[in-house]
């Protein structure tokens, strides 16, 4: 459901400048609008400070002492603060809008990052970090919900290595910090981010940022936190107790690097953590350059075996020449000389006996050429033999778990061709990530053969479907078209939505949904049945009765006007919208136009103290001569009146 329905500051303007559009979120501590700064005509981020922290004295200096600083702490991955004020007694903050996500939004819909995207979201965090550390400031609530991720330059949030990041929310952090401490102690950082100090002694300083650093970097390589489930308290002393696995215990295939950087960061002494995010800083960016871009993605890839040496042909020379019967003495009959061949066609043991065989330089040079084409012959027949069975075939490179890019690039350097099958959607596996290959790893394959890679198609999410002001029939069969269970939420009155039609969805329309997820659906009960009357420009009291009798409340505002007092300048809601009985009906009621104060004139010119009093919007009455000067005034200098008020002039 929409949550910007029944706040009042919706359509208000602050301080005659921000003009309240929407709300962003709800926190402990504050709220978040969007709103236009209309002197600038830019859009900003307006957050206005609970009415319960607003009593809180200590907590309201200290949130205005730091609003100062960070608007001086310029740095590009810092939320800028812009302006500071109040609003009905509620401190305020006008800050940066950052058109993108929270860290926490794409956590929730991808799980977890690759290694390149998490290391270059932490160096950035990292360096708004370091600029605050400079300036003596501890955030003290490092968390993915603290962190923005705008849309970077090359085009939307899917390139998150080129995206921008910011950090948020340093003043509030710090002047919760104050107050809870003055207070009753309580733990105020998100406990599954906390480091062990601030659990033990609520110490904080800039190793304790460095520890929440490493837990949202342990996040998004992982897809969760080290310790969660059960009571706060429970999980904040975990931190205490335990020390953080390394990621690659929970996802295989990560960088040895990267367990000793989380490892490092969370260590539960403080002592023996890097001093603060600059420090950091420095050894995530030793990480990113030994890795390398490449190398962090080919990590994964670690344990493909190396590719066999090719076959010595030299090697099937012994075995080869093996076969070969020795010169002279019997043969077999592939192998017989001419003179031989004639003695086994049935010459009788007794025959004459042959000529002999030649002897020199010629019959040596051909018994040689005959050794050698028996051999070249025997190497042919057992070459073919070998690469019809052996020979031909090489194993399967290790492609499961890299991206389609660098297994492509993998397999087409080893001289493989590479077919893309029919994805297949995975919750743990990210888009674009090879979740099976044919034929696997280690097993045979021709060389220049084919591999057929399964891509993921990354979690299986549905758009809601947008059935706002849909029949209920069709706004159901729209929602299990979807693959999405259609539930009916309470039903409200609506003056624009029909009986029966759909007002709002939770989640809204277009929102990215699981096979199975619940769309909770408010249908129209029509239009209310009070309609509410219009008592603009009437009298307070007139228009309070008015409204009273047909069962509704009244919620006066008193403003400046030159309207008579207690006239009504405006309401809400307009006039005709349909309500319940003891719905609140906010009127605005003029204070009266404001009051002149009356010069002191005694001893003036009548003439030109006519004049002055005239410019103030009074009216004037001389008495006695008209050229002369001031001897005596009614009201009397300094006197508060009306406009339009007579003053009375006596001169000599």
């Amino acid at each position: 459901m929409d949550t910007t329905v029944a706040d009042a500051l919706i359509g208000t303007t602050i301080d005659g400048r921000y003009r309240i559009t929407g709300r962003v979120a709800r926190g402990g501590m504050a709220t978040v609008y969007t709103a236009v700064d209309d002197r600038l005509e830019r859009t900003v981020a307006l957050k206005i400070i609970h009415p319960s922290q607003a009593t809180n004295v200590h907590f309201v200096d200290r949130f205005t002492d730091e609003a100062k600083t960070i608007a001086r702490l310029t740095h590009p991955n810092v939320v800028a603060v812009y302006d500071q004020g109040r609003h009905q007694g509620l401190p305020y903050l006008v800050m940066e809008y950052v058109q993108g996500r929270t860290l926490r939004d794409l956590l929730t819909q991808r799980r977890r990052l690759n290694p390149v995207e998490a290391l270059a979201i932490l160096e950035q965090m990292l360096s708004a970090i370091a600029a605050a550390h400079r300036a003596g400031l501890v955030h003290r609530d490092v968390k993915p919900e603290n962190v923005l991720v705008a849309e970077a330059p090359s085009g939307g949030l899917a390139n998150l290595v080129d995206s921008v990041v910011k950090v948020a929310d340093f003043g509030l952090a710090r002047a919760v910090e104050a107050s809870s401490s003055d207070d009753s102690g309580q733990l105020m950082a998100t406990v599954a981010y906390v480091a062990p100090e601030l659990v033990t002694d609520g110490h904080a300083d800039a190793r304790t940022d460095v520890y929440s650093a490493g837990i949202v970097l342990f996040e998004m390589l992982t897809g969760r936190v080290p310790y969660d489930g059960g009571e706060p308290v429970d999980i904040a002393w975990r931190h205490v107790d335990n020390d953080v696995p390394a990621p690659s215990s929970i996802v295989r295939g990560l960088p040895t690097a990267l367990d000793d950087l989380v490892a490092r960061a969370t260590r539960r002494d403080p002592g023996a953590r890097p001093t603060d995010a600059g420090a950091l800083l420095a050894e995530v960016q030793v990480v990113r350059d030994d890795l390398g871009a490449a190398n962090v993605e080919t990590a994964l890839l670690r344990q493909v075996p190396p590719r066999p040496p090719a076959a010595d042909a030299t090697a099937l020379v012994p075995q080869v020449t093996s076969v070969i019967p020795p010169v002279g003495g019997d043969r077999p009959s592939w192998a017989r000389l001419p003179d031989q061949g004639r003695r086994a066609a049935g010459a009788r043991r007794y025959a004459e006996p042959e000529p002999p065989e030649p002897t020199g330089r010629f019959g040596d040079r051909r018994r040689i050429l005959l050794i050698a084409a028996i051999t070249a012959m025997v190497l042919t027949i057992a070459g073919s033999t070998w690469w019809l069975t052996a020979g031909r075939f090489t194993k399967a490179p290790q492609l499961v778990n890299a991206t389609q890019t660098l297994a492509e690039q993998t397999a087409r350097a080893q001289g493989f061709g590479v077919v893309i099958g029919q994805g297949r959607y995975s919750e743990d596996v990210p888009k674009d990530v090879v979740l099976e290959q044919q034929p696997p790893a280690e097993e045979r394959i021709a060389k220049g053969g084919t591999i057929t890679l399964v891509l993921s198609l990354g979690p299986e999410r549905y758009p809601v479907p947008d059935v706002i002001e849909k029949e209920k029939a069709l706004a159901k069969g729209d929602i299990e078209g979807a693959k999405l269970v259609y539930k009916e939420g309470t039903p409200k009155y609506s003056d624009d939505v029909a009986e029966g039609a759909v007002i709002s969805t939770d989640p809204k329309a277009g929102t990215e949904a699981k096979p199975g997820d619940t769309v909770t659906v408010v249908l129209s009960k029509g239009k209310a049945p009070i309609s509410v009357p219009d008592v603009k420009g009437k009298n307070i009291n007139d228009a309070r009765a008015e409204l009273q009798g047909q069962g509704l409340q009244v919620v006066e505002q008193v403003k400046d006007s030159d309207e008579p007092a207690g006239t009504v300048l405006g309401q809400t809601p307009a006039p005709g919208t349909g309500v319940e009985k003891d719905t609140e009906i906010k009127l605005e009621v003029s204070k009266g136009p404001p009051f002149v104060t009356v010069p002191e004139l005694t001893g003036q010119n009548c003439q030109q103290a006519a004049q002055t009093l005239q410019g103030m919007n009074l009216r004037v009455r001389i008495q006695f001569n008209q050229n002369g000067n001031v001897f005596q005034q009614n009201p009397g200098g300094n006197s508060q009146v009306a406009p339009q008020t007579e003053v009375v002039l006596n001169c000599l």
